[in-house]
C-alpha cells in the first residue's frame, strides 16, 4: 500500500501552506500531486511557488497558471493590454508578474495541463478543470460530470478523475466511474480550511485491489492569512478587501 496526496489552489497563501505542511508530516506521502495554482489571488505568489517546486512530486498547470503566463506574453509582445478583463485583474497580475520574475514564469509555462495515475488497477485522470476542461462543481449533473473522462491527451478509459477549481472538495460515483475534487489549500470556498484528498492503495499496480480515499480538512490561521496583505504594499488596494472576507468567511466578494 502506498499514500498519493492531491492538493491545489493555493493562490499565494503561505499560512494555509504552513498547516499543510505539518499535516504532510504526520501523513508521510509517497507522492505529493499538485493539480495547479500556486499563484494569484493571495500576496505571496512566489513563496507558495517554490514550496510547490520544492515539495510536490508532479505538477500540472491550473487557469491562474496558464493566464499569468500567456497574459504575460502578450503583454512583452504588445506592451499594454486593452479591455474590461485587463481592468479588473491587470493590477493583481502584475503584482503576481513582480514577484514571480521571468525565471518563475518560464517554469510555469512548461507545465502540462494534465496528466494520469494508476492506483489498484484504476486509472485516475488528472487535470485542473480550466482551461482544458469546464469547471467541474460537486452539484453538476451526471452528464456534466461525465465530460471529466475525457481526456484532451489520451485515448484511456478512465476509471476516475481527480480534478480542482472550485476550491470545494468532493467525492462523487457518477455511472462511470468517480469523480473527485482537491478543493482548495490556500482559497477554499465554503469552508475556509485547507483541503486536499489522500488515497491510499497500491500505487501503480494494475492489480484490482481496494483503496481508500480521504478528504482532508486542517485548520490553519486564518487571521494571518488575512493580514499578510497588509505586509505587503504593492498589492492592490481593491483586491485586499476581496482576498481577506475570502479566507476568513469562504465567501467569495466575486
Amino acid at each position: 500500500m502506498g499514500k498519493a496526496l492531491f492538493i491545489s489552489d493555493i493562490h499565494g497563501n503561505m499560512p494555509a501552506v504552513r498547516a499543510l505542511e505539518k499535516e504532510i508530516k504526520k501523513i508521510s506521502p509517497d507522492v505529493i500531486w499538485f493539480l495547479g495554482d500556486a499563484v494569484g489571488k493571495g500576496p505571496e505568489n512566489d513563496q507558495t511557488m517554490d514550496w510547490v517546486r520544492a515539495n510536490c512530486t508532479h505538477v500540472i498547470k491550473g487557469n491562474w497558471d496558464d493566464m499569468a503566463v500567456e497574459l504575460y506574453k502578450e503583454k512583452k509582445e504588445k506592451q499594454t493590454i486593452d479591455g474590461e478583463f485587463w481592468k479588473v485583474l491587470g493590477p493583481m497580475l502584475t503584482y503576481m508578474w513582480d514577484q514571480l520574475g521571468e525565471e518563475r514564469l518560464n517554469w510555469l509555462a512548461e507545465l502540462p495541463f494534465e496528466s494520469e495515475i494508476l492506483i489498484s488497477g484504476m486509472w485516475f485522470r488528472l487535470v485542473h478543470g480550466r482551461p482544458t476542461d469546464r469547471l467541474y462543481q460537486a452539484y453538476d449533473s451526471w452528464e456534466e460530470m461525465a465530460q471529466g473522462f475525457n481526456s484532451k491527451v489520451s485515448d484511456r478509459e478512465f476509471d476516475a478523475y481527480i480534478c480542482a477549481d472550485s476550491h470545494m472538495p468532493y467525492l462523487r460515483a457518477c455511472g462511470q466511474g468517480y469523480a473527485i475534487n482537491t478543493g482548495s489549500v490556500g482559497n477554499s470556498l465554503g469552508v475556509p480550511r485547507v483541503h486536499g484528498i489522500l488515497i491510499e492503495g497500491d500505487l501503480g499496480s494494475s492489480e484490482k485491489t481496494p483503496f481508500r480515499t480521504e478528504i482532508l480538512s486542517i485548520p490553519y490561521d486564518n487571521q494571518a492569512a488575512a493580514d499578510a496583505v497588509d505586509l505587503y504594499p504593492d498589492f492592490p488596494v481593491k483586491d485586499k478587501d476581496s482576498w481577506k472576507k475570502e479566507v476568513l468567511t469562504g465567501v467569495y466578494s466575486r
